[in-house]
């Protein structure tokens, strides 16, 4: 099992949950974050840390959210590697309780 990032990231990437990462699992989008599964030990300390409530447990996933399992380990091999807090998109909060953010998901890596 592994821990993966979910939709309400989108739009917030708040980036807490990078720094506790004992082995660099994230890497990061335009608008959105996501969790390598190959890199996932399944420590648990990113979920506590984010404030959108956004990480969980791929056993424990919600139905809704079960597409971000293949979502994650998709996106880790375009997207870079981060291994520091990135900032937090300046209308973070404002998005934070948003539902059905998946539509304004930006897949793309510009350079």
């Amino acid at each position: 099992m592994t821990y993966v990032v979910t939709e309400p990231c989108i739009n917030c990437k708040y980036g807490d949950c990078v720094p506790v990462c004992p082995v660099d699992a994230f890497h990061e989008g335009p608008n959105f974050m996501v969790i390598d599964p190959e890199e996932c030990i399944d420590c648990s300390l990113c979920v506590d840390e984010c404030p959108a409530g956004a990480i969980f447990d791929e056993s424990k996933l919600p139905e809704e959210y079960a597409s971000y399992v293949a979502l994650n380990a998709e996106l880790t091999k375009s997207w870079p590697l981060i291994k520091d807090k990135p900032e937090s998109l300046p209308d973070a909060d404002e998005w934070v309780d948003t539902q059905d953010k998946f539509k304004y998901l930006e897949m793309a890596v510009t350079a």
